[in-house]
């Protein structure tokens, strides 16, 4: 019997499974901690990417938007969190019409937050993600600057390498022997 739990931004019922735990636990902090409302939180964010002509669809854990623009994309794991740093970067490159400001992997104490245009680490710790008012004048000023057209299909396999892991890593290896 898997164990249930109500989603904190959602109120909806969900499985108790893989990294779950610690999404909820970073949805609280940006409400509570970071200021944003509920309404800003968008979770299991739907993401496609086209590879060799075939749609990949997947989720981001979760985006935080400001003024209906997004400002960061967010990995929650359970494991180390530089495993799934490139993956998230990865979304945050290509699931909007331009780049988005920040990507952050998070085990919802800790967090990772890079700068998705250059790449290059912004901060380590809860303390260097955004909060509300940081994150309003970044909107402003974020241009949202398109990811190159002759690197966005590398980036579409590095993010659908990365998220093919997590998802035999959160349903076990039940994936893998069905392949079998």
């Amino acid at each position: 019997m898997t164990l249930k739990l109500i989603d904190y931004i959602t109120g909806k019922e969900i499985p108790d499974v893989g990294a779950e735990g610690n999404r909820q636990l970073f949805e609280k902090f940006l409400v509570e901690e970071r200021g944003f409302s509920k309404n800003d939180i968008k979770v299991d964010f739907p993401i496609t990417v086209t590879i060799k002509g075939e749609p990949y669809h997947s989720k981001i854990d979760i985006v935080v938007f400001c003024k209906d623009k997004p400002l960061m994309a967010v990995r929650c794991i359970a494991g180390s969190l530089g495993s799934f740093e490139r993956e998230i970067l990865a979304a945050a490159r290509l699931f909007y019409h331009g780049q988005i400001p920040f990507s952050v992997s998070t085990d919802g104490k800790d967090a990772l937050v890079r700068d998705v245009v250059s790449g290059k680490p912004v901060g380590e710790g809860l303390e260097a993600v955004p909060g509300i008012n940081a994150g309003l004048k970044i909107v402003e000023d974020h241009s949202y600057p398109g990811f190159p057209d002759k690197k966005r299909d590398k980036e579409m396999i590095i993010f659908r390498s990365y998220d093919i892991e997590r998802l035999h890593e959160e349903c076990g290896n039940s994936v893998m022997q069905f392949k079998k």
